[in-house]
């Protein structure tokens, strides 16, 4: 279900096209390139309203959601945060979500939509929520959806920490770092850009918080902006860059989202045994695209060598700076300075891989250590 932010509203504010997966809060604000730039150089506020919201509290939540999620959270302290996923039995994700733990509740928010694989012997997808409840068992837990009374707003740029002073929000450096604001909460995220932080705040004081952070200093920036910073910073949005065969390593959520040494927990086989004597089957890579045509591919169209698909596009945006550019899952194989296509029909482009975005890849650890029996 699609929820449309009342900052639509407010003058200036330009909605995403229809079937865009940001779809509800506002794409633009009229300039996507000044706010990008300003994302880039001083501070933006942007409205991230449409993600869901769930809290889980009850003396057992941090012991029972090491077992349903990710990430190693049995120890996770008040005032720390971090990020998970759900995956199903074969270790292929299912959603993602970012923690905040404060007051005896642990908080999750995810894109809109979330879903995961039923536990069920029928499977098929549940909504998230309806997942959790149906692992809850015996387990002393309460799973509330806040997302009818809490919304999502994130401050990005060099100039947060004046627009937190102003505010008078003191939060830690530490990455996911977390501090109570007036009915919700204050994480810092280390990401999309060096000064991130999200604030979870009473949906209906939405408009309220929002005028006041632009009157702090923030420039409204829309979720094209947004993106801009995460798919520079090479960090996946699921269900834009993962499909339905995507495990964490080939995004780059092996240890910032999903734990390899932990056990207990559905797809934890997959994860240990990529990571241990595996390689994933394909890489998450930014791509330069060839803007003289004018024409961009779309999410899932098919990257191609020659005459053979060897990927498929996520993320694609015009960024103001590096022009038109996508991330894109491609077969470990490929080439750094292969000559790619990526498109389909009439929306075909001239793409390459930039070099910096390709993951080093060290020696699995099961491999080594099998190097070392042989002496």
């Amino acid at each position: 279900m699609i929820v449309n932010s009342p900052l639509q509203d407010l003058p200036g504010a330009v909605a995403a096209p229809e079937g865009h997966p940001e779809a509800g809060v506002p794409w633009h604000w009229g300039d996507p390139f000044a706010e990008q730039r300003t994302a880039a150089r001083a501070a933006v506020v942007v409205d991230r309203s449409h993600r869901e919201v769930l809290a889980v509290s009850g003396e057992e939540r941090l012991s029972w959601l090491h077992l349903v999620i990710s990430q190693h959270v049995t120890g996770l302290p008040e005032g720390a945060g971090t990020e998970a996923l759900v995956l199903d039995s074969y270790g292929r994700i299912d959603t993602h979500m970012v923690l905040a733990h404060l007051d005896g509740t642990v908080y999750l928010d995810s894109y809109p939509g979330a879903q995961a694989t039923s536990a069920l012997p029928k499977g098929g997808k549940q909504s998230l929520p309806e997942y959790l409840e149906a692992m809850k068992f015996w387990s002393k837990v309460d799973i509330q959806d806040r997302g009818e009374d809490l919304a999502v707003l994130s401050l990005l740029g060099p100039e947060v920490p004046a627009v937190l002073a102003a505010l008078g929000i003191e939060l830690e450096a530490a990455p996911y770092a977390v501090a109570p604001l007036p009915g919700g909460l204050a994480r810092r995220m280390p990401w999309p850009g060096p000064e991130a932080v999200d604030l979870l705040v009473p949906r209906a004081e939405l408009t309220g918080w929002w005028r006041r952070i632009t009157e702090a200093g923030a420039r409204p920036a829309g979720s094209w902006a947004f993106d801009a910073l995460r798919v520079e910073s090479l960090r996946p949005r699921f269900g834009v860059d993962t499909d339905e065969r995507t495990i964490p390593h080939e995004v780059g959520w092996i240890g910032s989202a999903a734990h390899v040494a932990k056990g207990c927990y559905r797809g934890q086989e997959t994860v240990a045994k990529v990571h241990n004597v595996g390689r994933p089957p394909r890489h998450m890579v930014l791509l330069h695209l060839d803007g003289s045509p004018e024409v961009t591919p779309e999410t899932g169209d098919p990257v191609l060598r020659g005459e053979k698909e060897i990927g498929r596009v996520g993320s694609v945006l015009q960024h103001h700076e590096l022009g038109p550019i996508a991330l894109a899952l491609v077969k470990r194989s490929t080439p750094v300075d292969a000559e790619l296509l990526a498109g389909a029909e009439d929306r075909v482009a001239q793409a390459a891989i930039d070099p910096d975005s390709v993951p080093e890849e060290g020696e699995a650890p099961g491999r080594e250590a099998v190097k070392g029996l042989r002496g």
